[in-house]
C-alpha cells in the first residue's frame, strides 16, 4: 500500500469488530491499521456491517449499515 492508498473508500461496506469506544462515544474499528470511527457502535460489537462515510488522511468515519446484524 503506498502512502496515498487507503484500505477503504467512501460508500464501501465492511464487516468489522468494535473493540473500543473513542472519547466522543463512537465505536473504533481498524482495517489494515486505519482507524475507523463508527457512529452509534459500542465496544464489544462483533461482525458488524458498516458503511464508510468519509476517508481522511489518518482515519475514516462510518455508520452502521442499515441491514447490519451484529453480536456482542
Amino acid at each position: 500500500m503506498d502512502s496515498n492508498s487507503k484500505p477503504v473508500e467512501t460508500g464501501k461496506e465492511c464487516i468489522v469488530n468494535i473493540p473500543d469506544n473513542g472519547s466522543a462515544g463512537d465505536g473504533i474499528a481498524r482495517i489494515d491499521g486505519l482507524i475507523i470511527f463508527v457512529k452509534d457502535a459500542k465496544a464489544g460489537y462483533r461482525n458488524v456491517k458498516i458503511k464508510i462515510s468519509s476517508v481522511k488522511d489518518r482515519f475514516a468515519t462510518a455508520e452502521l449499515a442499515a441491514d447490519s446484524i451484529y453480536s456482542t
